[in-house]
């Protein structure tokens, strides 16, 4: 999994895998699902980022055991 934020488009991107992207879908607005070529989701962007993150600074992570 790969987060990343664009200062300059103020655009958080959350890769999920390595799959290409071969659709992509404005769920809600501002926020864009990827989708691989069979369907499954392999990320999202969140547009506006700035306004809609508490933190763009801090991520975190965990696993359930």
């Amino acid at each position: 999994m790969n987060v990343r934020y664009d200062k300059r488009s103020d655009t958080l991107t959350v890769r999920l895998g390595s799959a290409p992207i071969a659709e992509s879908d404005e769920e809600k607005a501002g926020v864009i699902l990827d989708y691989d070529a069979q369907g499954n989701l392999v990320g999202l962007e969140i547009l506006d980022a700035s306004r809609k993150v508490d933190d763009l600074r801090k991520v975190e992570f965990e696993v359930a055991v």
